[in-house]
Parts: C-alpha cells; structure tokens; sequence
C-alpha cells in the first residue's frame, strides 16, 4: 500500500502541512518537530512524488560527511581531506559535487536525523568518520538507514570507523598503535601506568584501552582497574582525569591518554600538581594532531595518516579509487616518540 504525506502525519502527530514544510525545507519548524516528522518518514519508508520528487532528484550532486566535532582537529582533518577529492571529474557532467559537514556533537540521535536527511536528499554519497556508538539499538537503526541509502543508489564509505556489511570500510588499527604506545612505555621501564580513555560507549575507546591491556597483560604488568578513567574527548577530561589518577596513585609514572587533546589535559594538570614532564611522569597521546610536535615537550604518539585515510575516502566515494578487495581495509598507526616519555626515576619526585 502507498504511504502518503497524511499517513506521515498522523504517525507524527501534526498537521500535513507542517510534513510539508518539513520536507521542503522552506519553513521554519521546530527541531523537535522536524525530528518527529523525519521519524515518522523513515519508519514509514515515505517517498516523495510529483514536484518534491524531482526536486529530490535534482540535488543528487550531494555528498554528505558526517563527523562527531568539527571543531576537533581530528574530524575537520578528514573532513577537509574528503572535500577536497568531491569535485572535478567525480561529478555528473564534469560538474561540482556539493560537499556538507554535518556535525553530529555526539549525539546518536542526531546521526540518525542526519542519515535520515540525505536519504531524502537523495546524496550521491555518505561517508561516516570516527568511532560508532556500541549501542545494539543503535547500531540496528544506523544499519537500516545504511541499508535504505545503499538501496537507492548511494555509496557508503566508513573512514575511521568499524566495517558495516552496508559499507565500504578504511578502519584504523586502533588496537595495534595502543598496542605499540603502552609496549614503549613498558620498555622504559614504567609499571604503574594510568590509562584516560575516552566515552566508554565508543568503539574507538574500546579498541584504544583493548590495546594498551594487551601490552599490559603480555609484559606481566597488573591491570589496576583503579589506573584507568574514562572521559570525553577533549581537554578538559585530561585534565580532570590526571589529577583523579595521583589521587588514586601518587607514585604514578606515566599517563597513557586517549588521545593528543587529551594529553594536553594531562600535561596541564601534572605541571599544576607540581610535576614535570617526562622527569616525574612520561605522557603519551594518540593521533599525532598538528600540535602534538609543538607541546612543550613534543608529545609521544601514535600517527594515524588522517589526511591521506580521508582523501582516499573521497576518491571511494567518488568512484575516482577502486574499493579495497572485500570492501575493508585496514589504516596501520606509527609510533612517533618524542620528548614527552623518558625512562621512570629511580630516586624520589621533588618537593
């Protein structure tokens, strides 16, 4: 049976004209209504005919990146390295692809809303980046709308994020660069080591902390489940996460963290308390950001080649570079030690 825009309406409880308004993007409507609304055209598989329909059509140059912060050098590095591979001779006719970031904050339900929104766009592509939520409810609902996107013609690239049977896939070695960073650590002779992770829901904290407990376990070094704290992606939680951590062991040695804007936290909060690094407590990031060789002192890390994962994204989702064999492949990190880690002292901190 045809789903028409009052079946829409009533499922979502407003008025046709306000579906309309929603759909056409030509009116005002409130966040919470239009998320209703798209909803209700997702779980009733709604399709636009007549004018909307070619309208739809006519915008199917788009492609859209969906990243959790574009304010984290992390995302806006593979976002400006996918948008530079959109355009030229990917495009219909020769022409210009039409590039969006849409920034989800996080938030699950705005990546749903996102997906929900290219779909009705008809984009040409989507690529996702960074960590997936580990939500099954989650994880279901983003494979359908994939599922829906890949049925009408889109081509899905994951960059950065784990393989989806939906999707092509460029997956960071997350476990393995963890993996690597905690074993420098270890072979300096650190043993009590703390661990910042990030949100515990994401996939990439789970495969980060999965490697550093790796190292831990073939070393024979104990797990402390006390030495390890999880936070956001940012500063402040490096920050905040340090200075829990010498509570929780003041003859802490080394601060392995989540990532290099964490590790800046981290940096901060030791020299508040009176410590330096990497004479009392070696600090170690994640990512190899831009400033990570500028800290004071240059921050050991892992590189991910982030602009090169993202630019080969593009070219994938352009047609421009054959998919990988299987449709996965794996983007290896390398260990950058720098002046941040040094072997532990032996004799005491000072003061």
């Amino acid at each position: 049976m045809t789903v028409t825009l009052a079946d829409v309406a009533a499922r979502a409880q407003v008025s046709p004209a306000t579906v309309s308004r929603v759909l056409n993007g030509n009116y005002p409507v409130a966040a919470s209504t239009k998320e209703r609304v798209l909803r209700a055209v997702d779980e009733l598989d709604y399709v636009l005919n007549g004018p909307a329909s070619a309208l739809a059509a006519a915008t199917s140059d788009l492609v859209g990146i969906l990243v959790n912060d574009i304010a984290d050098p992390f995302f806006g590095i593979m976002a400006s390295a996918i948008q530079s591979e959109i355009g030229g001779p990917g495009g219909r006719a020769g022409g210009e692809r039409l590039a969006v970031v849409c920034n989800t904050g996080g938030s699950p339900e705005r990546e749903l809303t996102y997906l929900t929104l290219l779909q009705r766009q008809r984009a040409a592509a989507v690529v996702l980046t960074g960590g997936a939520v580990e939500d099954s409810a989650h994880v279901e609902a983003v494979g359908s709308k994939l599922r829906k996107l890949s049925a009408a013609g889109t081509r899905i690239v994951l960059c950065g994020r784990p393989p989806a049977p939906e999707a092509i896939a460029l997956t960071f070695d997350n476990r393995g660069g963890a993996l690597r960073l905690t074993e420098h650590l270890i072979a300096l002779g650190h043993r009590r080591l703390g661990y910042i992770a990030g949100p515990q829901e994401r996939t990439t904290t789970r495969h980060r902390l999965e490697g550093h407990r790796a190292a831990l376990a073939a070393a024979g070094v104990e797990d402390d489940p006390r030495l390890t704290v999880h936070g956001l992606y940012d500063r402040r939680a490096g920050y905040e996460a340090t200075l829990e951590l010498l509570r929780r062991e003041p003859s802490l040695t080394a601060v392995v963290a989540a990532n290099d804007t964490v590790a800046l936290g981290a940096c901060a909060a030791l020299r508040d308390s009176g410590l330096r690094i990497p004479e009392d407590v070696s600090v170690a990031g994640f990512d190899d950001l831009p400033f990570a060789i500028d800290a004071v002192p240059a921050l050991t890390t892992v590189r991910l080649p982030l602009a090169e994962a993202g630019a080969r994204a593009g070219r994938v989702a352009m047609g421009r570079e054959e998919p990988p064999p299987g449709g996965i492949t794996t983007v290896g990190g390398e260990l950058m030690v720098r002046g941040s880690t040094a072997a532990p002292r032996s004799s005491g901190r000072p003061g």
